[in-house]
């Protein structure tokens, strides 16, 4: 569940409605995974007291090259917010975007802060930026299926517990092309016809790939705070959490 405010910061009845649906889809059997920007400490307790499995908050890009893409909130502002949720006792997760006009460099720069936290997130999304028309960064050059394997590859070989998501941008790679993220380390996907505001693969036709390629999905897993995927057993039979 995601929200497109910066922070909760005087949204007391929102908040406490969010805790509420948590509470709710836990009582589904289903992991529960928000994104609500910016946290506090006590909005991290309560979110583990209300019984969520994750929280996304990706760095989207090295600190270094940060500043040219985002002007809302500090590199430092993020860094805490995942320290909130650490300590909080709340699976992290954090990855970043490629083809933001970012160097080579800056893209080791992101997976080498994420693979030099007091611990590695537990997930990883890898996302391609899909160029949106009327924004600045339209005219993008679209990511190149190569660039996603290499950038998969090494955050498989830096955070090697990590479950690491093939995250948004999935919808321009075809099946086989898919095929050679899952063989690079890629062993997640985020599924379902839209991936915040832009398009995403279809269900069926994930579970269609999934069929094809041998790939098992995973059960839910509510053991919070540790790493979902630690065994060698489990990269070792293709098993993938779809989102």
């Amino acid at each position: 569940m995601g929200t497109a405010w910066r922070d909760s910061i005087g949204r007391k009845t929102n908040f406490n409605q969010i805790l509420e649906y948590v509470k709710e889809i836990r009582g589904m059997g289903m992991e529960v995974c928000c994104t609500l920007g910016m946290l506090e400490k006590q909005q991290a307790e309560a979110l583990k007291e209300a019984g969520l499995t994750a929280y996304n908050h990706n760095l989207d890009t090295s600190r270094e090259y940060y500043p040219k893409i985002i002007t809302t909130r500090t590199y430092d502002e993020r860094l805490q917010t995942l320290q909130f949720v650490r300590d909080a006792g709340i699976s992290v997760c954090s990855g970043g975007i490629i083809g933001l006009g970012e160097a080579a460099e800056d893209r080791v720069g992101l997976l080498h802060t994420l693979a030099t936290l007091p611990q590695h997130p537990e997930s990883v999304p890898i996302n391609a930026l899909l160029a949106v028309k009327g924004t600045p960064l339209e005219n993008q050059k679209p990511v190149e299926i190569w660039e996603m394997v290499r950038m998969i590859a090494t955050a498989r070989i830096v955070m090697p517990k990590s479950m690491v998501r093939l995250s948004a941008g999935r919808v321009r790679f075809s099946v086989p092309e898919q095929a050679l993220c899952f063989m690079a380390g890629a062993n997640s996907i985020f599924t379902g016809e839209k991936l915040l505001t832009t398009p995403n693969n279809d269900f069926n036709a994930d579970q269609e790939m999934f069929k094809l390629l041998g790939l098992i999905p995973k059960a839910p897993n509510f053991d919070q705070g540790t790493c979902s995927c630690n065994s060698e057993e489990e990269h070792s039979e293709h098993v993938v959490a779809a989102q």
